[in-house]
C-alpha cells in the first residue's frame, strides 16, 4: 500500500511565528470583548455574513444586493460599533499589560492555589465591608471594572485611587458623606472613583422593588465588562449584577466566589 505524501505541506519557522501571533491576537481580542454586548454583535454580524453566502449561492439578486450594500460598509460600522473594545485593546497595548497577563497566566499554571489564596485577601476587605452595611442597610453600589477607562469614569466620579480597606468603603457610603450618592468603581486593587453617575439599563421587565442603584448596576454591566455589587438600603439584601442579569439575595459565600471568579 502506497504511503501518504506529506510533501505539500511545507512549515518553515516563520509560518510558526505567523500562527502563534495569530493565536495570541485571537485570545487578547477575545479577553476584552469576553462578557460584554460585543459578544453578541459579533454573532450576529456572522450569521448576516453565513445568511449573505446562502442566498448568493441560490442567486437571490434582489436580496443579496441589499446584503451587499449593508456590508459595503461593515468597516466604518465595526469601528464605530466596537469603539469601546478598540480603545480597551489600544490601552492594553500602552499599559504594556500583555506581559502582566501572561505573568498571571503562568502563574495560574502552576501557582493556581496561591493566585487564588492572594484573590481571597484582596476581597476580604470588600465582603468585610459589605457584611457591614448589610447589618446597618447601608445602601452601597460597587462596580469591579477589568479596564479602568478614564475617559468614561472622568466627567461623572470623584478620583480617589486608594488602597482597598472595609473602613474607606464604609466611610464613602455613610449617608452624610458627600461621596455615598454614586458608585464606587474598583480596577487594578484600588479604589479607583466614587460617586460616579452611571447609566440606567433600559430593562423594562425588571422587579418594581428595583430603584436607581440596582437600574444603574445593571446598567454599567450591559454596557461594558464591569461587574456591580448592590447593597439595597431598604433590606439590606445583595445583588450581583453581571452581563445585564441580576442574581439577587446573595449569600456571603456566593459573593466570595463570584468576586473570586471575575474580580
Amino acid at each position: 500500500m502506497k504511503g501518504l505524501d506529506f510533501d505539500f505541506v511545507k512549515f518553515t519557522i516563520t509560518d510558526v511565528v505567523d500562527i502563534v501571533l495569530v493565536a495570541l491576537l485571537i485570545y487578547y481580542v477575545y479577553t476584552l470583548i469576553r462578557n460584554t454586548l460585543a459578544v453578541n454583535l459579533l454573532v450576529g454580524m456572522l450569521i448576516i455574513a453565513i445568511f449573505y453566502r446562502v442566498v448568493d449561492a441560490l442567486n437571490m439578486k434582489l436580496l443579496t444586493t441589499i446584503i451587499d450594500k449593508f456590508m459595503s460598509v461593515g468597516i466604518i460600522a465595526l469601528i464605530v460599533i466596537f469603539h469601546p473594545e478598540i480603545r480597551r485593546f489600544l490601552l492594553l497595548i500602552g499599559k504594556n499589560a500583555f506581559l502582566q497577563k501572561n505573568k498571571a497566566w503562568w502563574g495560574y499554571l502552576f501557582g493556581r492555589k496561591e493566585i487564588e489564596r492572594n484573590n481571597l485577601t484582596r476581597i476580604k476587605p470588600i465582603i468585610d465591608a459589605c457584611k457591614s452595611m448589610k447589618k446597618t442597610r447601608t445602601g452601597a453600589l460597587i462596580v469591579f471594572v477589568k479596564f479602568y477607562d478614564e475617559q468614561f469614569f472622568a466627567n461623572s466620579c470623584e478620583l480617589v485611587d486608594a488602597k482597598i480597606s472595609k473602613r474607606l468603603l464604609e466611610s464613602i457610603f455613610q449617608k452624610n458623606s458627600p461621596l455615598h450618592d454614586g458608585a464606587v468603581v474598583i480596577s487594578e486593587n484600588k479604589i479607583k472613583s466614587a460617586s460616579c453617575i452611571l447609566p440606567l439599563t433600559d430593562n423594562d421587565q425588571l422587579p418594581a422593588q428595583f430603584g436607581l442603584r440596582h437600574r444603574a448596576g445593571i446598567g454599567v454591566s450591559e454596557t461594558t465588562d464591569a461587574v456591580a455589587v448592590i447593597i439595597s438600603e431598604e433590606t439590606g439584601e445583595i445583588s450581583y449584577a453581571k452581563q445585564g442579569r441580576v442574581r439577587m439575595n446573595v449569600s456571603f459565600g456566593e459573593l466570595e466566589k463570584l468576586l473570586n471568579k471575575d474580580f
